[in-house]
């Protein structure tokens, strides 16, 4: 028997886990093990990682719990301190792009900026692609890089109004910081090394914004946004992070 836990929407919550809890209750229905995987552990509100402490402390017999995440730091570490590390090399760029372009139905520039944005974790750029496919996403890359590009010399009014329109897309907002970040980080790589960009279809684009701002600047606001991606995580308020994350984006 082998039971897949996946988060829904940004974060696994605490009534997934107690179903799970009350599965693994019961023997396995057929196997001599019980296999359980919880994909992206990471995206464990602490109320859903409180309430698995115990079964990971006294698993049940003839179960076997898995728990993949991008880094144990990410994790609480209550959590961490029960689990034996087995750590995996990351999927390789090429890897990656095969993947998706010969599973996935990627076209090439598709497959190119996801297996760099993915970070060597296959099962999110399968997500990508996935959200790709339901919700025109490089139309909404473009438009989120518009939005950040604009915001210094915006109102007050439409930085709120693109904060609730982060905040009403909670499905895709993982994916969509996950672009501004990585938009950030190429006005930084321009600097020193323009061949390792990632949207390399906005290169001349880059190049203008980068030649604008300081490395400085411009590391402190991916750090704002990994911030975010954080307290976001954590289930706080998820309008407020982001309008205290669009306000700092905004700072020249």
């Amino acid at each position: 028997d082998i039971i897949l836990l996946k988060p829904s929407g940004p974060f696994i919550r605490i009534g997934q886990i107690r179903n799970l809890l009350g599965t693994l209750a019961m023997k396995p229905f057929e196997a001599r093990l019980r296999v359980v995987i919880i994909s992206d552990a990471q995206a464990m509100n602490p109320s859903a990682g409180n309430a698995l402490l115990k079964v990971l402390e006294e698993p049940p017999d003839r179960t076997i719990l898995i728990l993949t995440a991008l880094q144990t730091s990410d994790l609480l570490p209550t959590i961490v301190s029960r689990c034996q590390h087995i750590r995996f090399n990351p999927v390789s760029r090429k890897n990656l792009e095969s993947l998706l372009l010969q599973r996935h139905g990627a076209n090439l520039d598709e497959a190119k900026i996801i297996a760099i944005m993915a970070n060597g974790s296959a099962s999110k750029a399968v997500s990508m692609i996935n959200i790709i496919n339901r919700a025109n996403w490089i139309n909404r890359r473009i438009w989120l890089i518009n939005e950040v590009e604009s915001l210094p010399l915006s109102s007050m009014g439409s930085r709120m109004a693109f904060a609730e329109k982060l905040s009403k897309s909670k499905e895709i907002l993982d994916e969509s910081l996950e672009v501004i970040k990585f938009w950030f980080r190429d006005l930084v790589v321009c600097k020193y090394h323009p061949e390792k960009i990632i949207n390399r279809d906005l290169n001349q684009r880059i190049q203008r914004a980068s030649e604008k701002m300081n490395v400085t600047s411009l590391i402190s606001k991916i750090n704002d946004i990994e911030s975010a991606q954080k307290h976001i995580q954590a289930n706080t308020n998820l309008r407020l992070t982001l309008e205290v994350l669009i306000m700092r984006l905004a700072k020249v």
